[in-house]
């Protein structure tokens, strides 16, 4: 009988891990509304036309929507997805992608063209990762010399300090998250991060989240209580 309730058990546990697993494809996981009540996405031109009028009855409390990249790329739905963002009562942010080959200050010239001043969105975001990024690897005092010119453009447009989004690859090569004191934004899919010298202010949880209204898969991001 001990080894049938063992080899129960163990069918249980792995029907369990199956389940999680195929949940976590079909877009169905998410963190605990519970425990993290606040929830929601970034997007950018790769979601096409999305219907946000449906999302917030899908849990979607605030959004970041990708303005600019570099030094002189817009993303194409970005005025698109910040009106419509605003008409279905959601919480909106723009971010910047921030380009390892392009100044500071031109990168901050471009966001600051692009995205209006609204006194109650959320803080500005920087996207500071490796992928789809230059394939030139300047030195750290360099990033930090033109990402602190970037952030002084525009936090003083905006009047809020700026939101730091970091892979733990792009951190540890960097340690902007030591050298720049910061809110972050940290990505760690399913599992809390555990990087960065303080804690994180949005976490990143999944990239799969799939929400009637938008095509193709979703960032799923949730903010600390």
């Amino acid at each position: 009988m001990a080894v049938r309730r063992n080899w129960i058990v163990l069918t249980s546990l792995a029907l369990i891990a199956v389940s999680s697993a195929a949940d976590a494809r079909d877009g169905g996981w998410h963190p605990s509304e519970r425990r993290y009540p606040y929830q929601g996405v970034d997007v950018s031109h790769h979601q096409g036309h999305i219907a946000w009028a449906k999302l917030p009855r899908q849990g979607v409390d605030f959004a970041y929507i990708k303005a600019t990249e570099g030094a002189d790329h817009v993303d194409r739905r970005f005025s698109i997805n910040w009106r419509a963002a605003h008409r279905a009562g959601i919480h909106r942010g723009a971010y910047h992608f921030f380009r390892l080959c392009a100044s500071g200050r031109a990168q901050a010239a471009n966001f600051v063209r692009t995205v209006p001043f609204d006194a109650v969105a959320l803080p500005p975001a920087i996207d500071l990762e490796f992928p789809g990024n230059c394939s030139r690897r300047p030195s750290r005092a360099k990033v930090h010399k033109e990402l602190g010119d970037f952030l002084r453009i525009v936090e003083a447009r905006y009047g809020k300090r700026a939101v730091l989004y970091l892979t733990r690859r792009f951190d540890k090569r960097y340690r902007i998250s030591t050298a720049f004191d910061r809110s972050l934004w940290l990505r760690s899919i399913r599992l809390e991060p555990s990087f960065g010298p303080r804690s994180w202010s949005i976490w990143q949880a999944s990239y799969t989240r799939r929400l009637h209204g938008v095509r193709g898969h979703v960032d799923w991001n949730v903010a600390a209580r």
